[in-house]
């Protein structure tokens, strides 16, 4: 072994450089881990519910409806995509969230006002029959309009029983 003459001590400035470094590396990891906390929350299936009990009040639906529907569309997946170009939680068309005001269509919330706000209009639009809404929903209004009831398509005569089917197993078979 030598002596310690070969041993340097970093000077202050250094030693200062190499904290501020640290420290801003640190910061930097906090928020990204912020970040995903609030991701993972906002995708979370409390807050879905809780947005879905929200919007189906501002909009007077039933959230039990909404959720059957959501349950339906992408099985509460926010990031869900069809392969018609369908995206988020109610599957919103391109054109139909660009009509709503949707700017991101996989963000929960904007998601499910548009959607349930579109689904308020169709019910609106077909008397408030649930079953017309949903065909309208999922094949256009003007599918139903032309059939003057849920349109022919296996497609959405399935659709429309399986949203109905399991909106009545959460009313413990009351609607």
């Amino acid at each position: 072994m030598g002596t310690d003459e070969n041993i340097s001590v970093p000077d202050k400035s250094a030693a200062q450089e190499f904290k501020s470094i640290l420290d801003e590396k640190l910061n930097e990891n906090n928020k990204t881990t912020e970040s995903i906390e609030k991701t993972t929350f906002k995708n979370s299936r409390e807050n879905i519910e809780n947005l879905i009990d929200k919007y189906a009040q501002k909009n007077d639906l039933d959230p039990d409806f909404i959720k059957a529907v959501v349950k339906q569309e992408s099985g509460f997946n926010p990031d869900a995509k069809s392969k018609c170009g369908a995206m988020g939680l109610m599957q919103l068309m391109p054109q139909t969230a660009k009509g709503l005001g949707v700017i991101d269509a996989f963000d929960p919330e904007q998601n499910i006002d548009g959607g349930t706000r579109y689904l308020k209009s169709m019910m609106n639009r077909f008397n408030n029959d649930p079953k017309l809404a949903l065909a309208a929903y999922n094949a256009g209004p003007a599918a139903v309009q032309r059939y003057g009831d849920i349109p022919p398509y296996k497609e959405t005569q399935n659709y429309v029983k399986n949203i109905l089917s399991s909106y009545e197993a959460m009313k413990g078979g009351k609607i």
